[in-house]
């Protein structure tokens, strides 16, 4: 028989066999005994529905077997899933949801199979739902809508319990989680709406009640244990059977009802908040502080500010030790700027290191905490002690630190690391030019103590003729760390010179016998004789270059690096701080330079801005020189006055507080 001659197949004929079909499908679903689909009964089911759908009209029934699919699985979830469905309650009803939503999907996936040819052109052609989108929306348009409340608080009845340390089946949920989402078709909407958004609700709930009572039973650290453990377990409940989605919103829950509405209520608990934590050093509590604090919005900003207190008043207290200390001496008429002073400089570098330390660990080098560590120094480390501004004392401890390793004989490299602390320190200090003022005096009696050093040596060779160089020789011996760093090269020296060095140390070892000498012959320079016919000309040349000379007639040889490697920590010459009066000098000498760098700075910004009032300009004029010194305001205006007498600048004729540029 062609296919012209094909018998018409019509609807009911053809709907009562795949009616059979259908009813051997269910009764594989509800797990009676039915042998499994075969190849030819596939085959015989879909040929029928293709043969139905392309008979010539009226005979072509695409429409009604569409219809008809739908109501397969209206019937079947009408007489037999929402009775079994019905009859259950709570985790047992749970399961038979799972259960049913497992059947109903392969019931679609079969059904889809033995229709296909309705997807394929019939529903291409009119727009109309896909045949897995039919079967999906029959469930949920009858089984979802109805019992999704029910399902929901079971399901967040569940969660609770197990919050309560009870065991539950957690396979269990993520089934019906996966139905929440499944349901929506590619939407979270049913997932959000029907369930996350009460779940949400309730946590805020259950977590609330169990703030209120922890607040008032547990220390802070107890208390920050309970939240760190709860936010662990709801992190922990995503990823078993929540969806993913739901992370950041359950944890915003959590985090908010534990930690936003009582931020003040636990840092501030009198014996173990944040001030408590930072006084007895409880380090590891201080850092699940930061771990929990930097979830919530602004949450750092209170931990920040006790961090910041507390530093202040550390630093505050170490002032007032050694204020108290210099009082106590000038009492006794002995150095105001001595050993005390230096003893509080190793006792604020200690405090940074501490503190700087927990910045980096417990904050996580977190900018916050280095801005109120930052602004905790500046406050404490801007105070005078004995008299001595704070820019005096660190001159003073780096010098002793640099002659010799401080009180503690330091090793060399113990002294970088100290001096890499005082430039850390450095940075809170607002008159770091004063500081350098004070540092360069230093320098400078170096180089006096160099030029001694060396009419010494002149007044040795005089009063012991066997200690003759044989050549005119100048030496200068400065003191590491003061100057740049050199490295030195030994050197094979011509005979002449190896006596020189020798002459050297033998007058040196008169003076001390703990110095070690290094000679840095690259900074070394020598005036040669030089025989060219028909006359003699002199070189002046470096140390290495004397070795490309043969007729050597005189030397000049300078300097000499005093590199002590160990000689530092018996240094027994004391290089004093500048007198009173030369201490006077130089506070005058950076008064002047600040009046000139006040005088540059206000006439660049009016040069740039032409007008300009006179709170602004004086604003920015800080600004610019803060990074070398703090200008005092009342010096600024002062400067402005002069500047408007040296037709610099000119006030406005209507606003006294406004002035102009004068080209």
């Amino acid at each position: 028989m062609t296919m012209n001659e094909r018998k018409t197949i019509d609807l009911d004929q053809g709907w009562e066999f795949m009616q059979k079909g259908i009813t051997k499908l269910k009764n594989i679903l509800e797990g009676q005994p039915e042998p499994q689909f075969s190849s030819e009964d596939y085959m015989m089911l879909y040929t029928t529905i293709y043969n139905m759908c392309t008979q010539k009209p009226p005979h072509d029934y695409s429409q009604q077997l569409y219809d008809k699919y739908r109501e397969s699985f209206e019937e079947y979830i009408t007489s037999t899933v929402l009775p079994s469905l019905r009859e259950k309650h709570d985790e047992f009803m749970l399961r038979e949801l799972v259960k049913r939503w497992s059947n109903h999907k392969v019931m679609v996936r079969w059904l889809s199979r033995f229709f296909h040819y309705l997807d394929r052109y019939f529903i291409a052609r009119r727009s109309l739902p896909a045949l897995h989108e039919v079967g999906l929306t029959c469930f949920r348009d009858l089984v979802y809508l109805e019992l999704n409340g029910k399902v929901r608080d079971a399901v967040i009845s569940l969660i609770d319990q197990e919050r309560e340390g009870e065991q539950i089946d957690r396979a269990l949920l993520k089934n019906v989680l996966d139905i929440f989402v499944e349901i929506g078709m590619g939407q979270m909407d049913s997932y959000e709406n029907d369930f996350e958004a009460a779940m949400l609700k309730d946590t805020a709930a259950y977590y609330s009640r169990k703030a209120s009572n922890w607040i008032l039973e547990d220390s802070c650290p107890d208390y920050m244990l309970k939240a760190e453990e709860c936010l662990k377990r709801e992190k922990d409940r995503v990823s078993h059977y929540l969806h993913s989605s739901s992370e950041s919103k359950l944890l915003e829950k959590v985090q908010h009802e534990l930690l936003s509405v009582y931020a003040t209520q636990l840092l501030e608990k009198e014996h173990s908040g944040c001030h408590a934590l930072l006084r007895d050093d409880k380090v590891e509590d201080l850092s699940r502080m930061y771990r929990l604090f930097s979830k919530i919005p602004k949450g750092l900003d209170p931990v920040s500010s006790i961090f910041k207190q507390h530093v202040t008043a550390e630093g505050t207290a170490l002032v007032k030790q050694a204020e108290d200390a210099a009082s106590n001496k000038k009492a006794d008429k002995k150095d105001v700027v001595g050993l005390q002073e230096q003893v509080f400089v190793r006792k604020v570098i200690e405090l940074h290191d501490k503190y700087l330390a927990y910045v980096n660990e417990c904050f996580m080098n977190h900018t916050l905490f280095h801005k109120a560590l930052k602004e905790a120094f500046e406050v404490f480390c801007n105070k005078g002690v004995g008299g001595s501004s704070s820019a005096e004392l660190l001159a003073t401890f780096c010098d002793n630190i640099l002659k010799k390793g401080g009180s503690e004989k330091l090793s060399d490299e113990a002294i970088e690391e100290t001096l890499e602390k005082v430039v850390k320190l450095l940075a809170y200090i607002s008159d770091k030019d004063l500081f350098a003022e004070f540092y360069s005096s230093v320098v400078v009696t170096d180089l006096t103590l160099a030029r001694e050093n060396q009419t010494n040596f002149e007044d040795y060779l005089g009063n012991n003729p066997n200690a003759n160089p044989g050549i005119d020789l100048t030496v200068t011996v400065l003191t590491t760390g003061f100057w740049p760093s050199y490295k030195s090269f030994d050197l094979n020296l011509p005979a002449e010179m190896v006596k020189c060095v020798e002459v050297f140390r033998e007058f040196y070892q008169t003076k001390t016998k703990h110095r070690k000498l290094t000679w840095i012959y690259s900074l070394g320079t020598c005036n040669i004789n030089g025989k060219f016919e028909p006359k003699t000309m002199e070189l002046i040349v470096t140390t290495y270059q004397v070795f490309c000379w043969k007729n050597i007639s005189g030397w000049y040889l300078s300097p000499l690096r005093d590199c002590t490697t160990g000689m530092q920590n018996c240094f027994e010459m004391q290089i004093p701080l500048p007198p009173v009066d030369e201490k006077k000098k130089v506070i005058e000498d950076v008064d002047k330079d600040r009046r000139y760098a006040i005088d540059a700075s206000i006439v660049r910004i009016m040069k740039s801005r032409k007008v300009l009032g006179h709170q602004q300009l004086v604003m920015e004029c800080v600004e610019q020189l803060g990074r070398m010194f703090k200008p005092d305001f009342k010096a600024i205006k002062k400067r402005i006055e002069d500047l408007i007498t040296r037709d610099y600048l000119e006030r406005d004729k209507d606003n006294p507080n406004l002035f102009r540029y004068l080209a």
